[in-house]
């Protein structure tokens, strides 16, 4: 079956640094676009970068623009999120995201906690 498993979540202080991973199995990795989304308790779950599948072309949110970077390895079948200059606000559960380019359905991973003390 489908599994996305996250990893490289923590707790850093502001201004530091985290790198998170996304390892897919079960799956085309090349069909599907790539994203990371984060959630904190009471908040609707906030897209915060896309990667797209052959090209690589990446989008962020305002939020995190400049300062986090996704890639990915598609050899590796893995997804990547760069999360520098950390921020209390950048507090939350990440989770990793597989969305199709052509037909059938999304998947989600379990999630990490990134925690950042001020």
């Amino acid at each position: 079956q489908v599994q996305l498993v996250e990893s490289g979540g923590g707790l850093v202080q502001t201004g530091g640094s985290l790198r998170l991973s996304c390892e897919a199995s079960g799956l085309i990795f090349l069909n599907y676009a790539m994203r990371w989304y984060r959630q904190t308790p009471g908040k609707e779950r906030e897209l915060v970068a896309t990667i797209s599948s052959t090209v690589g072309s990446t989008n962020y949110a305002d939020t995190v623009k400049g300062r986090f970077t996704v890639s990915r390895v598609n050899a590796k079948n893995t997804v990547y999120l760069q999360m520098n200059s950390l921020k209390p606000e950048d507090t939350a559960m990440y989770y990793c995201n597989a969305e199709p380019l052509y037909y059938g359905r999304e998947y989600w991973g379990q999630g990490t906690q990134v925690t950042v003390s001020s």
